[in-house]
C-alpha cells in the first residue's frame, strides 16, 4: 500500500504541474476569482460522474458528520483561502516561480502534524528547512536581478512571494483535515466534499466582493479561457486532490507531500514548452536545492 501511496503523490505533482500552467493563462485573463470558482465547479460534475460510475452515488450522502465538518475545514483552508493566494501570485509572479514556494509545504505539513495530530518531528529535520529556504531565496534572487530596478516591480514581486508563502501554510493546514476527516472513506467522494464546500464558498466570496457579474458571467463569454480553466480543473481538483487524498490514505503525510513537493521541478520543462518561458540556470537549480531539501527533510 505504500507503493501505491507514492505513486498517487508522484501523480499528483504531475498533475499540479498541468494545472498550474493551464491556471496561470486564465488568471491573467480573467481573475483569479473568476478561475477559482469555475475550477472547482467544472470538478464538482467530472467527481459527480466518476462516484456514479465507481460508487453508483453521484453525491457522498453517505459521509459521516464528522468527515463533513472536518474536509469543510480541510477545503476552506487548503481551496478557498490557499487558492486565493496562489492563483493571485500566478498573476503577480508567474506559476513556475510560484509552486517553488509549495516545497515548504512538507515543512507545514510536519509542523501541523505534530501540533495536531501529535507525530514526531526530529528536531535535526531543522536542517532541511534551511535547505528548503536557500533553494527558494536562490530563485528569488535570480528572478529579482532578472527583473526591472523600478520600485512597482520591487512591491508587485514582493507581493507575490508573500502569497506564494501563505498558500504554502493554508495548504500544509488544510492537508491536515484532510487526513483527520477522510479515514477509509472513498478519495473522490472525499474531494467531492471539499469541492463541494469551496463552490459555495467562492460563489459567496463573489457576491459579498461585487464580482459577481465578473465571475458567473463575462468569464463564461472567454472560450479559452474557459477551456484552460477546464483542463485545469481535471489535472488539478478533479486528479490531483483525488490522487493526493488516495496517497494520504496509503502512506505517511509526510511522505505524500514530499513526492507532492516534486511539481517546481516538474513544471520547468512544462514552462519552456507550453509557455514558451526562459528559465535561468540559478533558478532550475533553487528548485531543486528546495525540493531536495524537502525530501531530506523526512529522511534525516
Amino acid at each position: 500500500m505504500d507503493k501505491l501511496g507514492a505513486l498517487a503523490a508522484f501523480g499528483t505533482a504531475i498533475c499540479w504541474s498541468f494545472s498550474a500552467i493551464f491556471f496561470e493563462t486564465a488568471s491573467r485573463r480573467v481573475g483569479a476569482l473568476a478561475v477559482n470558482f469555475w475550477k472547482v465547479t467544472f470538478a464538482f460534475f467530472f467527481l459527480a460522474l466518476s462516484a456514479l460510475v465507481t460508487r453508483g452515488m453521484p453525491f457522498p450522502f453517505d459521509a459521516t458528520l464528522h468527515a463533513w465538518v472536518y474536509l469543510a475545514l480541510s477545503s476552506i483552508a487548503g481551496f478557498i483561502i490557499a487558492d486565493h493566494f496562489l492563483f493571485n501570485a500566478y498573476v503577480l509572479i508567474g506559476s513556475r516561480i510560484t509552486v517553488v514556494f509549495q516545497a515548504l509545504t512538507p515543512l507545514f505539513t510536519a509542523f501541523f502534524a505534530f501540533v495536531i495530530l501529535g507525530e514526531g518531528m526530529d528536531p535535526i529535520r531543522l536542517i532541511s528547512m534551511g535547505i528548503v529556504i536557500v533553494g527558494i531565496l536562490m530563485v528569488v534572487i535570480s528572478r529579482q536581478k532578472a527583473s526591472a530596478s523600478g520600485g512597482a516591480v520591487v512591491a508587485v514581486s514582493k507581493k507575490g512571494y508573500a502569497f506564494a508563502f501563505l498558500a504554502s501554510v493554508f495548504q500544509a493546514l488544510g492537508l491536515i483535515f484532510s487526513k483527520i476527516g477522510l479515514g477509509g472513506y472513498s478519495a473522490i467522494s472525499v474531494t467531492q466534499i471539499r469541492v463541494f464546500t469551496a463552490v459555495l464558498g467562492f460563489g459567496i466570496q463573489a457576491l459579498l466582493t461585487g464580482k459577481a457579474v465578473q465571475v458567473f458571467a463575462s468569464a463564461r463569454q472567454e472560450r479559452k479561457v474557459m477551456k484552460s480553466i477546464g483542463f485545469g480543473a481535471i489535472f488539478g481538483p478533479f486528479l490531483g486532490v483525488s490522487l493526493s487524498l488516495l496517497a494520504l490514505q496509503n502512506t505517511s503525510a509526510g511522505t505524500a507531500s514530499t513526492l507532492m513537493a516534486l511539481t517546481p521541478v516538474l513544471i520547468i520543462p512544462l514552462s519552456i514548452i507550453m509557455l514558451k518561458q526562459k528559465v535561468r540556470f540559478m533558478e532550475a537549480v533553487g528548485a531543486m536545492v528546495a525540493v531536495g531539501g524537502a525530501a531530506l527533510f523526512f529522511l534525516l
